[in-house]
């Protein structure tokens, strides 16, 4: 994700330095297992630990040649560690490192944002205790229908928000898995107590059933997630743009003092935060596809998703990241104009009190 949309907390997840730390993580976690289960000599963790260091542009130049991250990153543990090296990821395939290494990004980005959805929780609902008995016209079809407060729309929001954030806690529980299981997933070559151990140390569940990969449904209902909550984002920024229009103005994005809303037209106060977020809202729900795609790969594993995944993994969290904290300052500043709403709520002269009439004739 570009900068402009990008906050620093998040970001660092998904930068290389972070991403070869985790893997120093898994396999210095994998080789204290083997050393407990006697699959290799003592003290091997110590020594690596202490001779290692990540070295970004290292492992870089030594990917360029040989063509393959793992090994590059393996190769620079070596360089600088020595001999007590090659126990590290012994009976393992590559795939043990990524896909981990990948669930546990995903589920540190998903744990940000959760503390993102519980701030806007909070915005929204104080505006929603503010204007409690704030009356204001509902609309259904864009067309007045009946009587409603402006805090009662809050609570609309409110809630669809408190169960984005139980979908999310649900998306992250299932995304949190590990597979230390070696090629193809048969343990063949590796202990399953080893994985067992790892998941432990990472804070993660073990995967009951993986082949060479983790099985990417999982991934699919973590981005299904982000979407529905994107969704939820556009449905607020939606409708405070229709509130905004001038024949309405029930409610406007803040504007600061200097800030200007048009290079041709002086007087214009535009709601580009709320577009701004429609777009965002667009573009993370159009990586739920490749994710779900991501689903049938052939057999006990291809590296399809690969390619995929590291595009939408920081790109849909980061973007979202971002989104939940935009919309939070909006709704924290935005200014509200019940003058207005008593406004036009009175401009059909009570005709919204036809389905009171209509009853009391049934009586008849």
């Amino acid at each position: 994700m570009i900068e402009r949309y990008s906050r620093k907390e998040l970001k660092s997840i998904w930068e290389d330095y972070n991403k070869y730390s985790i893997w120093l993580k898994i396999e210095l976690a994998a080789a204290e297992a083997m050393q407990i289960y006697k699959i290799i000599p003592k003290g091997v963790v110590n020594k690596v630990k202490k001779k290692s260091k990540i070295k970004v542009k290292r492992i870089l130049n030594i990917e360029n040649k040989v063509k393959h991250d793992v090994i590059a990153f393996l190769t620079s543990i070596t360089e600088q560690a020595g001999k007590e090296a090659r126990y590290l990821h012994k009976g393992m395939t590559s795939s043990d490192v990524l896909d981990t290494c990948f669930n546990l990004q995903l589920k540190q980005s998903g744990e940000i944002i959760l503390k993102d959805l519980d701030e806007l929780l909070k915005s929204i609902k104080k505006q929603a205790l503010k204007h409690k008995f704030t009356l204001c016209i509902g609309r259904s079809h864009g067309i007045h229908a009946e009587p409603i407060t402006f805090g009662f729309k809050m609570l609309t929001f409110y809630q669809e928000f408190f169960r984005n954030k139980k979908r999310l806690e649900s998306s992250i529980k299932e995304i949190s898995t590990c597979a230390i299981s070696g090629a193809v997933g048969t343990f063949a070559n590796v202990d399953p107590r080893v994985e067992s151990y790892v998941a432990k140390k990472l804070k993660l569940n073990v995967e009951p059933i993986s082949t060479q990969i983790i099985p990417r449904d999982r991934h699919a209902q973590f981005f299904s997630t982000l979407a529905i909550i994107a969704s939820s984002i556009e449905r607020f920024a939606t409708e405070i743009r229709h509130l905004q229009r001038t024949e309405v103005l029930e409610v406007e994005e803040f504007f600061g003092k200097k800030q200007k809303g048009s290079s041709a037209m002086p007087h214009k106060k535009n709601p580009i935060l709320s577009e701004n977020l429609t777009g965002l809202a667009r573009l993370i729900r159009s990586n739920v596809i490749p994710a779900l795609e991501n689903v049938a790969l052939w057999h006990e594993r291809d590296i399809s998703h690969s390619a995929v995944e590291r595009n939408i993994g920081p790109d849909t969290t980061i973007a979202l990241d971002f989104a939940l904290c935009r919309l939070n300052n909006l709704v924290k500043n935005l200014n509200i104009y019940p003058k207005n709403m008593i406004k036009n709520l009175n401009i059909t002269n009570g005709i919204f009190f036809s389905q009171r009439v209509l009853l009391e004739l049934t009586s008849f």
